[in-house]
């Protein structure tokens, strides 16, 4: 049997976008019959609960709902393709207008935390992995454990009480743009961004402290200590591309994870983001919002997920193969 040839690099960047495009497809079809599953009429929503029997039913026929699912769907995934979220049922504004604005909150929240979780994760677990035989490498194990246990609305909550209520540091709630200036916009963000990042910070911690572990037990590592090189400098130099395979994989799983969060932090805190948008489209059950919030949400995932997936050729020498050899 011959032996298998290795996808070049090309070649695999395009396998890796077939995924992402099958996976798209496949998602919009869920969150449509999921969306449509959704109990109430959308009709009586509008109208109210006076509306009679027939101006329901006109309403339904305007809006399209009496056709067919799979024609419903077909019409809105055509839309999907032009970039066309579909017209909001109550205000009749398109999706895509009331998405905009609040995606830079969201997106500014959910990667502020991100940062954050990666700034507080990475030296508290490679301390927790070095010091592991040791009170004070026991005591960062302990504290990203008590991290996991700790709800982020709960956070939340407590850090407004404290930090709003009690000593006035920051706003309790409400979100002012970047172009009102960056002093107040921090002050908005500061809260928000720490309580959603508590639970990143200590999953990721614990897994930088097992690749930490993994690293100290190989021989390149050991070879470097041999030669002088300090633990920290040893680390930095030869352990940390390979500690970083683990850490990338895991930031993309977790993504989701933080999305979901941001949606209970931006109710805490008020914040006008899409997790706001979408709880109050659900409440008002206006299907073309939840929908489109929705699926941008799930594309946002596998985007990064696929962005992930790509950045391991450049992290690991290894798996850059072109042509059935390594470059």
């Amino acid at each position: 049997m011959p032996p298998r040839v290795p996808l070049s690099v090309p070649l695999r960047l395009l396998q890796r976008l077939g995924v992402f495009v099958a996976s798209v497809v496949v998602a919009s079809l869920l969150v449509f019959l999921v969306a449509s599953a959704l109990p109430g009429n959308v009709a009586q929503v509008v109208l109210g609960v006076q509306a009679t029997p027939e101006a329901v039913a006109r309403l339904e026929q305007e809006f399209g709902l009496d056709r067919p699912w799979p024609v419903r769907y077909g019409a809105w995934f055509a839309g999907l393709l032009r970039f066309d979220l579909g017209r909001s049922y109550l205000t009749g504004q398109p999706v895509l207008d009331q998405v905009l604005p609040r995606l830079g909150v969201t997106s500014w929240l959910v990667g502020l935390a991100m940062v954050l979780a990666l700034l507080v994760a990475v030296p508290l677990g490679m301390w927790a992995a070095v010091r592991r035989r040791h009170a004070d490498g026991f005591l960062a194990s302990a504290l990203s454990q008590v991290g996991l246990a700790v709800p982020s609305f709960w956070l939340g909550i407590l850090a407004s009480l404290v930090f709003a209520v009690q000593l006035g540091w920051f706003p309790a709630n409400g979100y002012v743009p970047l172009s009102a200036g960056f002093g107040p916009w921090a002050r908005h963000l500061v809260l928000p961004v720490v309580a959603l990042s508590a639970v990143q910070s200590a999953v990721l911690a614990r897994y930088v402290r097992s690749a930490t572990v993994e690293v100290l037990h190989e021989d390149y590592y050991r070879t470097a200590r041999a030669g002088g090189w300090r633990t920290v400098q040893a680390l930095l130099r030869h352990g940390l591309r390979n500690m970083s395979l683990s850490v990338v994989t895991v930031v993309g799983l977790q993504l989701a994870t933080l999305l979901a969060g941001a949606i209970i932090i931006e109710s805490v805190f008020a914040l006008p983001g899409l997790g706001r948008l979408l709880l109050d489209a659900v409440a008002q059950r206006d299907l073309m919002v939840v929908q489109g919030v929705v699926l941008l949400l799930v594309v946002a995932v596998l985007a990064i997920n696929a962005l992930v997936d790509m950045s391991y050729a450049l992290l690991d020498p290894r798996l850059r193969i072109e042509r059935g050899q390594v470059r």
